[in-house]
Order: C-alpha cells, then structure tokens, then sequence
C-alpha cells in the first residue's frame, strides 16, 4: 500500500467514529401546541370541563353553535368561557353489559354486541364489564379494535345469560391472575340476579373506579345496555355512585332494554343519564341495538366542550350546581347538574 492510502485510511478511520458521534439526535414528536384545547384541559387542573350535547326538537344533534351563544352559570354565578371546543375528543369506555337479561333479550344483545366495536376508533380505549350480582371485568382498556370485537364475539358464543345455562366463559378468561367464577356467582345466583338480585348500582360504581384515573384530555364514557333492574341490597348507593360520576367526569350513554324500554323514564338508567350529561336511548329489537352502538359513540365523542374557571362562588360547598343555556331558541340541552370538589375515596 502506498503512502498516500496509507495516510488516506489512518485518516478515514479518525473521521468515521467522530462524524457518528456529530449525528443530530433523533427528533422527537412535537408537543401540542398550547392552545390545543385537549392540551389546555389538561394541564389546567383548575378548569371545571362540561361536555354539552345540544339537539332540536326532532332529537337530532345540533353543530355550529357559537361560543358567544352559551352561558354557563355555577350556583347561580356567570362563568366565563376559557376553553371553547367543537373537536372530537377521544373515548375512554367501559362498555358495560347486563348479565342478567330474560331469554329473548339476551340473544338479541348476544347477537349484536359485536357491532359496538365499529362505534369505536383507533384513539379510543375501551373495557368491557358484564355485570349480574357481580361485575365481571372481561377486557381490560385497551386500543385494539380487533381485540375488542373478538371478545365482543365470545360473549355472544358463550355467555351465561339466564335460562340458556352456563357456557365456557364461566371458567375461561382470567383478569389480574384471578379466575372469572371467584367474581361471579354460579347459575343459582346468575337465576336469583334474574329475579331482581342485580347490583346496578355497584356495577357502575365499578365502572366508575375503572374510568376515574383516565385522563382529562379525553371523554370518559360508561356505554351501559341494560333493562334497569336493580336489587336494593346494593352496597353503594345511588348517591355515592353518583358521587364517584361526577367527581370523575364520567358520563353515562345507556341504552335501555327489555323492562326499561317498557317503562320510558320510570328506571334508575335515566337518572344517572341526565345527572351525568350523558343521555339514554330505547330498543326493542336486534336492529335497534346494531343501530344505537354508532349513535351513543358519535353523540358522546362529538360534543361541545366547555370549561371554565370557578369565580365567585363558596369554595368550601362540597357539591357545586352548573347550568347550561343557549341564546338560540328551540333548542335542548343535555350537560352534567354540577360536579363535587371533595374527591371520592
């Protein structure tokens, strides 16, 4: 080798290892910019947030409405506005199942349940918690829609709904390494849970525990189908339920079956509905359950989204009422009755 290569690979070999060290860092994603309103609520933990759904007479939803069109009153004070926002916000959602259904019911929401994971997109988390006696968690969170539908599927291959007997759910999944049937009672309670032994209450008390550490950046969601029965043997009451709703800015979307599509109005899923800002909605058939899914996701992730900072109000009251309006007539509201500063424990 001649001099100069020599001289030309000593050389190349000095610069190699300190043109690698010179590369430029890889970039990193980009921060949200601050006046992103998902970026807001979630950095400003004194903001109160209201999701609004506003509709017209025909129950249709309602879009373009202006930020200067809203009031919003707490206690009885004016609020001003600080985040305005008509973006979709993602889900977080328990979809929460009632496994106590008379026969004829039960097929149906077997046989549709598969179609609530269309309802849902890749930024949405979802959980999915049957409930009779006890709440059983079948799915925790997560953003596989795949996995969503799959196991939306095996509820309808072998669930334990009442009068179709016991299938191989009952000693399948496993969730936190313990066994479904240390949670859930065995067919002679499942039957008793069809004879008014249900914890509705409890069940979405659960819900509500599942939901509460998610983040404030989305629309926390329990997306209930269910005919509204409850036991009164329930070891949360409704008050602290609803407590642990409002305090955690959880709503609750149900979708009423059965008994409660008889009885419009008369159950306890229309209480927590409106308390919550969510809303409720009836079927009487498989299709009406295929074709509400879409609607209860569509409703809850496209909603107005107010938030303000409390001013001239008693900071020392526990529960705090809100009120919505709107200047545009003829139409109606749906937002949450107020909110409570002491957090559930």
């Amino acid at each position: 080798m001649t001099i100069a290569r020599q001289f030309a690979a000593c050389l190349l070999a000095l610069v190699l290892p300190w043109a690698g060290a010179q590369q430029p860092p890889a970039k990193r994603p980009a921060p949200p910019p601050q006046d992103d309103p998902q970026f807001r609520i979630r950095t400003r933990a004194e903001l109160v947030v209201v999701p609004v759904t506003v509709k017209d007479a025909s129950g249709e939803m309602v879009h373009g409405i202006l930020p200067d069109e809203f009031r919003v009153l707490e206690d009885d004070v004016e609020q001003e506005i600080s985040v305005f926002s008509v973006e979709a916000f993602p889900l977080s959602a328990v979809v929460l199942l009632d496994n106590g259904l008379p026969q004829k019911v039960a097929q149906q929401l077997e046989t549709g349940a598969p179609a609530i994971a269309a309802g849902f997109a890749e930024s949405d988390e979802v959980a999915v918690t049957l409930f009779d006696a006890y709440p059983q968690n079948l799915l925790e969170f997560t953003r596989d829609n795949d996995k969503l539908y799959d196991h939306l599927k095996r509820i309808q291959m072998s669930s334990t709904f009442p009068g179709q007997g016991s299938g191989p759910m009952t000693a399948g999944p496993k969730v936190n390494q313990v066994s479904p049937e240390a949670r859930v009672p065995s067919r002679p309670e499942t039957s008793r849970a069809a004879r008014g032994m249900k914890h509705l209450d409890d069940a979405i008390y659960a819900a509500g525990l599942l939901l509460r550490e998610r983040g404030r950046d989305r629309r926390k969601i329990i997306f209930l189908v269910s005919d509204g029965r409850n036991s009164p043997n329930n070891e949360m009451s409704f008050d602290d339920t609803l407590k642990l709703l409002l305090t955690s800015d959880i709503s609750v979307y149900a979708i009423g079956v059965g008994q409660a599509a008889l009885n419009r109005g008369l159950n306890p899923l229309s209480r927590y509905a409106r308390l919550t800002g969510g809303d409720i909605f009836y079927a009487t058939s498989r299709a009406d359950l295929e074709s509400l899914f879409a609607r209860v996701t569509e409703q809850a992730r496209n909603q107005y989204t107010l938030a303000y900072a409390p001013r001239g109000t008693d900071r020392s009251k526990e529960f705090h009422s809100i009120e919505i309006k709107v200047t545009r007539a003829g139409l109606s509201l749906r937002a949450r009755d107020g909110y409570f500063t002491t957090p559930t424990p």
